[in-house]
């Protein structure tokens, strides 16, 4: 496989961007090589500046949920653009998106759109800090919630597999505000809640945790939390920049029937493009700027093309509801044929996932939490990856991410990646 332009491109990168890359992840700094430089995409395909297409499982990190390059998507955008590419000003698009969300996700009675997952977390937590009162935020080692400051204390994603616990840069006095708990451990929220009474505004995580590879949560954790943040007067955040509408319509909450006070999005409500938005209980929300004290602002916050790329996306989903069946079935069956190659050739490794979010960990027993994750062989991890990309089969470079699928991805699709991987078991 020629890989020389793409080869050629790093090289040029690395003399003007940090790294060579705009995100860390995308250095392929955990497998080693040479990262693909993407000049297109179409379907479940992605083509680099080589030539070489490869099935993509990645999906742009997830909100591709009807694949790449959808022409009702891309109709809808060229359509937009016609009329102008940003106006910071208020559009009727905005109204539109936000009347959507709220009818479609359970908790959802107030919405502001920022033009990030990140800026969607930061913003809830301001808005939880300046609701309650208080200052101090429970989050789970190995939940990603992007790259504000006080969320990248034990955070999962790119830190994991780069080696860095925590970023520098960061203030003491910002982490020290931030509590980390073990995902799916309850107890240890209550212990930290007893050594900080009156003083906690939110807990914050990802309802199914996927940047520390697909960790689901233990039957009874998300209704515990909830009943804890009630019980102790703090706000409970859902974190769905991966499981919005991608669980489902109404996203993990619906899912697991567990309603959070606020909630955060990402690219999923602009079907790729830049924007997030974050929502909640209407009294929550009253606090933000201008109509409450707690203040947050964008000029491109509402963008009307991305807007309208996320409408056109909802619109196909909830008028289709049967493809959230499809993406079930193929989940399931890639971690089914998964688990049994493992099996068959007696490799160590879990396979784990939630409707179409799906993970195989080089790790020999179930993974629960950052701990146990951590232990996975990111050696063969990244030999197992690269056997696949020089097949044309493009997984996330990080055996801490998740495999998306998405209703583009047909049973030959995955039966094509089963296959490679019986291959790859067999070298070993």
């Amino acid at each position: 496989m020629d890989t020389s332009r793409s080869q050629a491109l790093f090289l040029r990168a690395q003399k003007h961007i940090p790294g060579g890359v705009n995100s860390p992840v995308r250095a392929f700094g955990s497998v080693g090589g040479t990262p693909r430089f993407i000049q297109k995409a179409q379907g479940v395909s992605v083509t680099d500046a080589d030539g070489n297409s490869y099935t993509d499982y990645i999906g742009s990190w997830g909100p591709m949920l009807l694949g790449h390059n959808h022409p009702v998507i891309r109709e809808a955008v060229i359509r937009a653009a016609q009329d102008g590419l940003s106006f910071g000003a208020a559009t009727g698009r905005e109204c539109q998106m936000a009347e959507k969300l709220c009818a479609l996700v359970p908790s959802v009675e107030m919405v502001r759109l920022v033009n990030s997952g990140t800026e969607a977390v930061m913003s809830a937590l301001r808005a939880a800090r300046g609701y309650t009162g208080r200052d101090k935020i429970i989050k789970f080692a190995g939940c990603y919630h992007g790259h504000c400051d006080a969320m990248l204390v034990q955070a999962g994603s790119g830190l994991m597999t780069a080696g860095i616990p925590s970023s520098a840069g960061i203030t003491q006095g910002c982490a020290q505000d931030t509590l980390t708990a073990p995902y799916n451990d309850l107890n240890a929220v209550r212990q930290i809640w007893e050594q900080n009474p009156g003083q906690i505004a939110a807990v914050i995580l990802e309802p199914v945790a996927a940047n520390m590879g697909v960790v689901p949560p233990k039957p009874g954790f998300l209704a515990g939390l909830r009943e804890l943040c009630t019980q102790h007067g703090a706000l409970l955040i859902f974190d769905e920049v991966i499981t919005g509408f991608r669980l489902g319509l109404g996203g993990a909450q619906e899912y697991y029937g567990v309603k959070p006070d606020l909630t955060c999005f990402g690219k999923v409500i602009g079907a790729g493009m830049p924007v997030g938005a974050y929502g909640g209980r209407r009294e929550v929300m009253e606090q933000i700027a201008p109509l409450g004290p707690v203040y947050q602002a964008g000029t491109l916050s509402g963008n009307p093309i991305a807007v309208a790329a996320g409408l056109a996306q909802l619109d196909i989903l909830e008028r289709d509801p049967s493809l959230y069946l499809t993406l079930e079935q193929r989940g399931r069956q890639l971690r089914e044929g998964l688990r049994a190659l493992l099996q068959t050739y007696s490799t160590p490794g879990a396979v784990q996932g939630e409707g179409s979010l799906s993970c195989l960990f080089f790790h020999p027993a179930p993974v629960s939490d950052y701990e146990t994750a951590k232990q996975s062989d990111t050696a063969r991890y990244a030999r197992y990856f690269h056997y696949l990309l020089e097949h044309g089969i493009y997984l996330a470079p990080s055996q801490f991410e998740a495999i998306f699928l998405s209703a583009a991805h047909t049973p030959e699709h995955i039966d094509e990646l089963l296959s490679r991987t019986e291959e790859f078991f067999r070298t070993l």
